[in-house]
């Protein structure tokens, strides 16, 4: 598909992250629950690094190998805090662990997983690198409009080369 750009390559360093997490799969992918929860305590997050918030996945070791919709995963909404001090109640934590990414600037329906399609089964397959186990997580900046086909996001999976 020619209408996904090719990735941005980019070293980031570790990222301390809060939010709320829950288990999901592809089949039963209601992630506005946690989206839901962790909304409200925005507002009490003093240490933010940035203002956009991140959608974080992290999946098992071989969660693509013999891929199956059924298969669960950690998804979270968070955001990136400098440091772990005077966490509003409620919410996780995690580290995103230094480390490459390809970065894919998506515009289009945040509900629309035909990106990840590509990315996962033509873009990785055909590239010089593969998954590495780190979390994906996609950037939801000002330009991010839930259910809107104006809306922008960065997609940023974990990769390291063959």
């Amino acid at each position: 598909m020619d209408q996904f750009p090719n990735p941005m390559l980019v070293q980031i360093s570790e990222k301390l992250v809060i939010g709320k997490k829950t288990e999901i799969s592809l089949a039963n992918f209601n992630i506005s629950e946690i989206w839901e929860e962790f909304s409200p305590k925005i507002k009490e997050i003093r240490n933010r690094v940035f203002p956009e918030l991140l959608s974080i996945t992290i999946y098992q070791p071989g969660h693509f190998e013999n891929f199956s919709i059924v298969k669960t995963f950690e998804k979270w909404a968070g955001a990136e805090v400098e440091s772990l001090e005077k966490l509003p109640q409620g919410l996780d934590h995690m580290v995103i662990p230094a480390g490459e990414y390809a970065v894919f600037h998506y515009k289009g329906l945040p509900s629309d997983n035909r990106i990840f399609q590509w990315i996962y089964s033509q873009w990785l397959p055909a590239s010089e690198f593969e998954l590495d186990q780190r979390p994906h997580f996609e950037v939801l900046g000002e330009k991010y409009k839930n259910g809107s086909p104006d809306s922008e996001e960065d997609i940023y999976i974990p990769v390291k080369r063959n």
